[in-house]
C-alpha cells in the first residue's frame, strides 16, 4: 500500500506507517527552497510576491508536517501538556494533526503556571499553549523568518536561526578588545519604548 492509500484511512497502524515513510529530506528541501525565495523577494522589495509565497508556504503539505515535527518530535519543550494535557503524540495523531492543520479560528487557552524568578522568592508567570498552538505559531513563523532574516541587521543575534549567545559574546570581544564601548541591554517589554525614542530623536536631529 503506497503512502497516499495509508493516508486516506483511519488505522493506526497504516497513518503510523505513512508518517514513518515521509522523506524528511525532501520535505525540508521544499520548506528551504520557498523560504529563499521568500528571503529573496523580500531583498528585491516585491511585497507581493512574498505575501503570495508566505501563504503558498502556509498551505504547503511538506510545510505543515515539518511544523508538527518540529513541536512534536525536535523541541525540548515536546513533553510539555497545554490546557488539554496531551504529553505527547503518537505517529498517527501527528498525522492527523498534520492534516487539519490550518490558520483559521481562534486558538485554545493557554495553560498558566508560575515559575520562581532567579535569585528572588518572586514568581513570574508562563503560558503554555496546546500541541496543535504551537505547531500552528511554527507554520507562521516558517513564512515569516526569511522575510525578517531579509532586513535585520547582521549584528542582530537574539531568537534568529543558526545564532546563539557565543556567536554574540564573540561580537562583543571583537568590538571591546581594541577601546571601551558602551553595552545595552534591553528588555523584551522595554524594547519598544526604546526604539519610539530613538526615531523620536532621529526626526528631531533631521528638522535641525
Amino acid at each position: 500500500m503506497s503512502q497516499r492509500q495509508r493516508a486516506k484511512t483511519q488505522d493506526p497502524k497504516d497513518l503510523m506507517a505513512a508518517w514513518q515513510e515521509i522523506p524528511w529530506a525532501k520535505v525540508q528541501r521544499h520548506v528551504f527552497r520557498l523560504q529563499k525565495r521568500i528571503y529573496q523577494a523580500t531583498q528585491r522589495g516585491d511585497v507581493r510576491t512574498v505575501r503570495k509565497l508566505q501563504n503558498l508556504l502556509t498551505k504547503s503539505w511538506y510545510a505543515r508536517l515539518l511544523a508538527v515535527r518540529r513541536v512534536t518530535q525536535e523541541n525540548k519543550g515536546k513533553r510539555t501538556a497545554g490546557i488539554d494535557g496531551a504529553k505527547s503524540l503518537t505517529a498517527p495523531q501527528r498525522w492527523r494533526l498534520a492534516r487539519k492543520l490550518r490558520l483559521e479560528g481562534k486558538a485554545t487557552p493557554l495553560r498558566r503556571i508560575w515559575i520562581p524568578k532567579r535569585g528572588t522568592s518572586e514568581k513570574r508567570p508562563l503560558g503554555i499553549p496546546t500541541q496543535a498552538d504551537r505547531a500552528r505559531q511554527t507554520l507562521v513563523r516558517q513564512a515569516l523568518e526569511p522575510q525578517w532574516e531579509a532586513k535585520l541587521s547582521a549584528h542582530f543575534y537574539g531568537f534568529r536561526p543558526g545564532r546563539s549567545c557565543h556567536d554574540a559574546i564573540e561580537a562583543v570581544f571583537h568590538r571591546i578588545k581594541f577601546r571601551p564601548q558602551y553595552a545595552l541591554k534591553v528588555d523584551i517589554m522595554f524594547r519598544r519604548a526604546l526604539y519610539r525614542l530613538y526615531a523620536d530623536r532621529c526626526n528631531v536631529e533631521s528638522t535641525r
